[in-house]
């Protein structure tokens, strides 16, 4: 039932007829847009490599559908369908340049429609998308992300690989149009010398050969051509900390430092940074997959940290990326939830050891004693030291061994790990290392008699935070325990 007031007359239109004259709501449009491209991409090149899809109910759909340019055109229908797949990703993120591209290619695509299939229906589909991609510019602001030239042969062997495999589909889909039996390596072959529009050993009868062969040449300049552009396109590397940020984090680590056990890791050469409007406080983070990491708590001032924050999350908004953080205080949390509504979860808890009140004595202790004990009559001893009172041999000597002893080829560290040993600035960092003088193999080893490694780094004035812990994999068990009782 409809009911108006003090005549409106807006009440004698139903709600679900307002809400689809209105359209969708202007933030639901990148992602509506970009699953939109999706499933018309997919509808294009499935309608390009299978004859039968071609001639279905289904492939009545894909007619009415922007980019589908025709059964008789595989090679475009699987281009625009590849293109679309890429195009998808970058709309739902709200991405300019995917917006840009997109307006460009619908209005092309209707055109090709009206004029190549005379299909009314599928302009007015395009040019549908089109409007609601022009009414809603408002929603694709978002800055590119950050990138390399790496990206380039990312794409060469991911494209590569898809076009292979693409490629394999389309010369098997049809097997009633094959002369003879082609083994997969015949096929294989076909496809590779195809992709760079060379005929190969397969043979068909009818039309397909030149269906085929334009599929796979289509699929190689794609391939080609995305790789040539990512290659020579202006590069926007990912953000990294300049001397400049350094020597303002470490200011900051000097006046603020004491409250934040973790704040020396701030100082990652692969993290950026966003500092407060005054300055006296700063957030350091990564970009990885379209995720914007905070590690930990801000550095700095704590009545500064709230500016630090909105910094933070508007460079986030601006190149649409999602904030999260890792690694924060239980102030930090409250701090970082009240003023960007993000949800807490705990990990965890940090153990601090109060050097003065340490001891091995009494029960607790125990089994800490004994095998510290039982190490030493083995004959290890221990060295601690400043980072700076190491001399380079030493030092260059304790890297390797650090390098060797990890047990990943890839160093997995964020929010508590500093990534390097003896860098300028760190001469404060100590380290606690594990000897063993008699060992038989010490003399035959690159690293000498060294068996283990702690490494911390400064927290405030008078207090310091583990880095990393490393041993020889042939030393005795214990080698941290005994490693850490020394610091």
């Amino acid at each position: 039932m409809s009911v108006t007031v003090d005549g409106d007359k807006s009440g004698l239109v139903p709600v679900r007829v307002r809400r689809i004259l209105r359209g969708p709501r202007p933030e639901k449009v990148p992602a509506l847009v970009g699953t939109a491209c999706t499933l018309i991409g997919l509808i294009d090149i499935a309608a390009g490599v299978f004859p039968r899809f071609r001639a279905s109910r289904m492939h009545a759909v894909a007619e009415v559908l922007p980019g589908t340019l025709g059964p008789l055109s595989a090679a475009l229908s699987l281009s625009a369908g590849v293109l679309l797949l890429l195009l998808a990703h970058g709309l739902k993120r709200h991405k300019r340049r995917a917006w840009r591209a997109a307006v460009v290619l619908l209005p092309l695509g209707a055109a090709a429609q009206f004029v190549w299939r005379h299909s009314v229906l599928g302009t007015l589909l395009s040019l549908a998308l089109l409007t609601l991609l022009v009414r809603h510019r408002g929603e694709f602001t978002a800055l590119p992300d950050p990138r390399s030239r790496w990206r380039a042969l990312a794409n060469f062997v991911v494209m590569g690989a898809g076009s292979i495999a693409l490629g394999l589909v389309i010369v098997s889909a049809h097997p009633h149009r094959v002369v003879g039996s082609p083994s997969l390596a015949d096929r294989l072959e076909h496809v590779l010398y195809g992709l760079f529009g060379v005929e190969g050993p397969v043979a068909y009868t009818g039309n397909v050969d030149w269906t085929v062969g334009y599929s796979l040449g289509a699929l190689g300049m794609l391939t080609a051509l995305t790789t040539i552009y990512l290659a020579f396109r202006p590069e926007h590397p990912a953000a990294r900390l300049t001397d400049d940020d350094e020597t303002r984090l470490r200011a900051l680590l000097d006046r603020h430092g004491g409250r934040d056990s973790l704040g020396h890791f701030a100082l990652r050469r692969d993290k950026g940074v966003v500092f407060s409007p005054s300055g006296k406080a700063a957030v350091c983070y990564r970009v990885v997959s379209g995720v914007m990491l905070a590690s930990g708590d801000p550095i700095g001032d704590v009545e500064a940290w709230p500016g630090a924050i909105e910094r933070f999350m508007d460079e986030a908004k601006a190149h649409s990326w999602t904030p999260a953080v890792m690694g924060c205080s239980e102030t930090g949390g409250q701090v970082w939830t009240r003023e960007t509504g993000l949800d807490a979860l705990e990990l965890g808890d940090e153990a601090v050891v109060d050097v003065a009140d340490f001891s091995l004595s009494g029960r607790a202790m125990r089994n800490v004693r004994q095998m510290v004990k039982r190490i030493e009559r083995n004959g290890y001893t221990t060295r601690v030291r400043r980072v700076r009172d190491l001399d380079d041999e030493e030092l260059e000597r304790v890297r390797r061994a650090a390098a060797a002893w990890r047990g990943t080829d890839t160093e997995r560290g964020f929010s508590m790990a500093l990534g390097r040993i003896g860098a300028p600035g760190d001469g404060d960092a100590v380290i606690a290392t594990a000897h063993k003088e008699d060992d038989p193999g010490g003399t035959d080893s690159p690293y000498g008699d060294l068996k283990a490694i702690i490494h911390f780094v400064p927290w405030g004035p008078d207090g310091m935070s583990l880095e990393l812990m490393r041993r020889d994999r042939s030393a005795d068990p214990g080698m941290n325990e005994l490693l850490i009782v020394a610091a």
